[in-house]
């Protein structure tokens, strides 16, 4: 797929999806939408693809002919406008209405992911008492409501590791910090760490953790990433390029150049194979868990 103006298609590649959506809840075909635009049917075909950018204009015309709620049409005409900015950094906060997620998006076509973490689990992996713990300390400000909103939307996602149609493939490499850090206590690391166990032993699920002693590894020079992967074509072909995911403090950041995939596929399998075997693993996940039932 070529590259826009940014280096970068993941923008425009979300707003297809959105607008492929929408579509298909107004209950349009492709020709049916084209002659309301007044289009061509491969115009529609890029734009819900992400092969083009749009103007927000268009899509705000696109969001009318499909009855989009107003919050949505200005979040997506906001999208329109990134696909054609220089970097590609998102932190919209408020402006995104709920159910609105770039990562969510990505994560769902996914045909696989690599993560590294070297500070908490995994969200597609974590226990709801945890997920409450980092979601009310990253979000100090908000409402008791909103926190349990965010919390059930993580638990929400997890599903698609365990769906019936082609759930992703999932390795995972954990610092072993993440393991000795009590995030919400014993008594809920104890379960997060049990929960961890159980998740390792389904088949798209690998878990691996790279111990202290294995010192200096690249996981620890570029920080946590997950590289998300999507299905190949009929051809063998990508669908979609590669694109690494990394979840800042203050923004995401979304990386689909080649360099930049090469560079994250290095990383992660370093850290891989510095990391312990599944079953040793295991074995030290265990430990940890009868180290906080214990204390």
């Amino acid at each position: 797929m070529p590259e826009g103006p940014t280096g970068s298609t993941v923008p425009r590649r979300q707003l297809g999806r959105y607008l492929r959506e929408l579509r298909g809840q107004a209950r349009l075909t492709v020709r049916a939408a084209a002659r309301k635009l007044e289009w061509s049917e491969p115009k529609i075909w890029r734009i819900e693809t992400g092969q083009t950018s749009l103007r927000s204009l268009d899509v705000e015309a696109m969001c009318k002919i499909y009855g989009a709620p107003v919050d949505l049409t200005e979040a997506l005409m906001g999208l329109a406008k990134e696909t054609k900015a220089r970097g590609w950094w998102h932190s919209y906060g408020d402006v995104i209405p709920e159910g609105f997620d770039l990562y969510i998006g990505l994560e769902e076509a996914a045909s696989s992911l690599s993560w590294y973490e070297a500070d908490l689990i995994p969200g597609l992996i974590q226990t709801e008492a945890y997920a409450h713990t980092v979601i009310r300390t990253h979000n100090p400000r908000e409402d008791a409501e909103e926190i349990e909103r965010r919390v059930h939307l993580r638990i929400a996602r997890q599903g698609l590791l365990t769906r019936v149609t082609d759930p992703p493939k999932l390795d995972v490499v954990l610092s072993e910090g993440v393991l000795r850090r009590p995030i919400g206590g014993k008594n809920v690391m104890a379960e997060q760490l049990r929960h961890l166990l159980e998740m390792s032993e389904l088949p798209n699920v690998t878990v691996r953790v790279v111990p202290f002693e294995a010192g200096l590894h690249l996981g620890v020079l570029s920080g946590p990433f997950i590289i998300l992967r999507f299905p190949l074509n009929a051809d063998g072909g990508e669908t979609e390029p590669p694109t690494v995911y990394s979840d800042g403090y203050t923004g995401d950041l979304y990386l689909d150049k080649a360099n930049e995939v090469e560079a994250y596929d290095a990383a992660f399998t370093d850290t891989w194979d510095k990391a312990l075997t599944e079953q040793a693993s295991r074995r030290l996940i265990t430990e940890q868990v009868g180290s906080y039932e214990q204390g």
